[in-house]
C-alpha cells in the first residue's frame, strides 16, 4: 500500500487554502473511514491517527502495538505507538507553528483527546469532517473499481444466503454462515442486518434465535468491505409461495426503488430522490409509513463506511454529483406484509445511475 498522491495533493491544497498547519484524520475500532482515506490499512485500534503536513509528509500514531506489524514497510518508519494515546497526540502536534490544527473525524474523538491538542498548541482544533466528507463522496476510478469488487462479493453473498436459508434454521445460524462465506471470500468486514416473520416484523436487527417458519419473509442487508470500501445489497425472500399481500407489498417496493433510480442524476437534490420513493407509498395510501416511526433512511452514500453521509431523506439537501456511489432503498414497514427491503449499490453517472449489483431484482422465494 502506498499513499494516494492525488488525494494527498487535494488535502494539502485544502490545508493551504484554510491556513491549517496540520490535518489529522482520526479513526477508532468501528469508524476507521477518515483514517483510511489517507492510510488505507485495516488496523485494529482502539485508536489511530494519520497526520498530514503541508509539505505532504505523513505520520501515523497507533495505540495498539500489533498495528505497527500490519503497516507496510513503506509506512513503518513514519509510525509510532503510544499506549497513552493522549500523550502521543501531544507529541504529534507540538510542531504546529501557530496552533492551526484541523481534524477530520473530530466528532468521533473523546473530548480529552481534543483538549490535549488544544493544550499543546494553545488553540482549539477545528473540524475538517464536513469538507473531507465532501472529498470522499466523489470516487476516483480506483475507488470505483474497488466498490465494484465489493458489490460483486455482496451478490455472491446474497446468492449463498438464498441457497442455504431454510425452514427451521435460526436467524443467528444463517447470519453466521453468510458471515463466514463473505470473510472466506475476501471481505475484511461485513455489516449485516436480518429480520424474519410476517406482519409483526417491524425492522431489521441483529440476528436472534428465532427459527424460520413456512411463509416467513426473510430480509437482509449485506454490506461487505473489500479494500476498505463497502457495497450493499438489500433483498427480501419468502419461504414458500408468496401470498397475495406479500406480492402486493413487494410490487410497491419495486416501484419505489425504480422511482428513486429514475430520479438519480448529477445536479439532483438528494431530497428529491427520497421524495420520489415516498410519493409511491403515498400514492397507494401508505404515506404514514414514510416517516421516522417506520423507517430510518431512504438510502445513503457508500464508501469507506457502510452508512455515509448524505442520507437520502426529504429534509436532507445535497446535490448528487457524478462519481458518487449511493444506495437508494425503500426499506420500511407496511401493514400488508411487515418490513421489506430492496436496493442496490448505484454509481452516479453523467446520464443517471449505473447499478453495480447483478443479483436479480425480484421477490425471492425458497
Amino acid at each position: 500500500m502506498t499513499p494516494n498522491n492525488l488525494r494527498i495533493s487535494r488535502l494539502t491544497n485544502l490545508m493551504v487554502d484554510r491556513d491549517w498547519d496540520l490535518l489529522l484524520l482520526y479513526g477508532h475500532t468501528w469508524r476507521k473511514d477518515f483514517f483510511r482515506y489517507l492510510v488505507n490499512v485495516n488496523l485494529s485500534g482502539p485508536h489511530m491517527m494519520a497526520v498530514l503536513t503541508r509539505s505532504g509528509e505523513i505520520r501515523i500514531l497507533v495505540s495498539d502495538p500489533w498495528d505497527l506489524e500490519v503497516l507496510p514497510e513503506s509506512l513503518k518508519s513514519t509510525a509510532t505507538c503510544a499506549r497513552d494515546f493522549m500523550e502521543g497526540l501531544k507529541d504529534l502536534t507540538r510542531d504546529a507553528k501557530r496552533g492551526a490544527v484541523a481534524i477530520a473525524g473530530m466528532e468521533l474523538m473523546q473530548a480529552r483527546y481534543v483538549h490535549s491538542i488544544c493544550a499543546t498548541t494553545g488553540k482549539s482544533p477545528v473540524s475538517a469532517t464536513v469538507v473531507v466528507e465532501e472529498f470522499r463522496r466523489i470516487k476516483d476510478p480506483d475507488e470505483i473499481e474497488t466498490l465494484m469488487r465489493a458489490a460483486a462479493l455482496s451478490d455472491r453473498g446474497y446468492q449463498y444466503f438464498a441457497e442455504i436459508v431454510e425452514t427451521g434454521m435460526a436467524e443467528y445460524e444463517l447470519a453466521a454462515e453468510v458471515e463466514a462465506f463473505l470473510k472466506s471470500n475476501g471481505a475484511e468486514d461485513n455489516f449485516m442486518l436480518i429480520g424474519s416473520g410476517g406482519v409483526e416484523v417491524t425492522g431489521m436487527k441483529p440476528p436472534t434465535g428465532r427459527r424460520f417458519q413456512p411463509g416467513d419473509s426473510v430480509i437482509t442487508e449485506l454490506t461487505p468491505q473489500v479494500g476498505g470500501y463497502f457495497a450493499q445489497i438489500c433483498r427480501t425472500l419468502v419461504l414458500g409461495e408468496p401470498d397475495a399481500k406479500q406480492q402486493e407489498s413487494f410490487a410497491i417496493f419495486s416501484e419505489a426503488r425504480q422511482a428513486a433510480e429514475d430520479r438519480i442524476a448529477p445536479g439532483v437534490d438528494i431530497a428529491d430522490v427520497a421524495r420520489a420513493q415516498n410519493d409511491v407509498f403515498r400514492h397507494y395510501g401508505f404515506g404514514e409509513y414514510t416517516g421516522p416511526r417506520y423507517t430510518r433512511v431512504r438510502g445513503h452514500n457508500l464508501g469507506l463506511h457502510p452508512d455515509e453521509n448524505p442520507y437520502i431523506l426529504e429534509d436532507v439537501h445535497c446535490e448528487l454529483k457524478e462519481g458518487m456511489v449511493v444506495i437508494a432503498h425503500p426499506n420500511t414497514y407496511l401493514p400488508l406484509s411487515g418490513y421489506m427491503v430492496f436496493g442496490d449499490s448505484l454509481l452516479v453517472t453523467a446520464s443517471g445511475c449505473k447499478c453495480l449489483n447483478t443479483t436479480e431484482r425480484k421477490l425471492f422465494q425458497k
